[in-house]
């Protein structure tokens, strides 16, 4: 009995020590706080995952896009790199041709470049977005519905 009883001591403290520090901790798998329908079409969530403060320079959100919606044209004062973790999405730079991205791929958008990205018309798309300071996003030109279905269907007779 002696011998449990002096484990406990000996345990007890530094659990209790373990469980009351304070750390910040967001957890990648929650979807966010729904978007305002101000700069997209369709149905987005972010989730602010590290945000640029301190030593810390750059920005980390998770995006969650449905079906059929897209982000309107903008460009960053900084580099931005996309991870496509799950879905599929249009991406396109302004002057190039849009492209499909795959859950896995990773692509780098240089700063001041206008683009635009999204879910595709018949996948959802959750990515990590990857910014640098406190620049706000620079919003160009409205993506019409109109333009946004000429890609998919652009798109869709490429992979045929």
């Amino acid at each position: 009995m002696n011998r449990n009883l002096l484990l406990f001591l000996l345990a007890f403290p530094l659990s209790a020590v373990g469980q009351n520090a304070n750390y910040t901790i967001s957890s990648f798998f929650d979807e966010g706080m729904k978007a305002p329908n101000t700069h997209f079409i369709g149905e987005a969530w972010l989730n602010t995952l590290v945000q640029a403060s301190g030593d810390i320079s750059y920005n980390i959100t998770k995006a969650t896009f449905r079906a059929n919606s897209t982000l309107d044209w903008h460009k960053h004062g900084t580099p931005q790199v996309i991870i496509i973790t799950d879905g599929d999405a249009y991406y396109q730079e302004r002057g190039k041709d849009p492209v499909i991205l795959k859950k896995g791929d990773v692509i780098t958008c240089e700063k001041e470049t206008e683009h635009w990205h999204s879910s595709t018309k018949q996948n959802a798309v959750t990515y990590l977005a990857i910014y640098g300071g406190k620049q706000p996003t620079i919003w160009t030109e409205k993506l019409t519905q109109d333009y946004y279905d000429g890609v998919a269907e652009k798109l869709k007779a490429c992979k045929n």
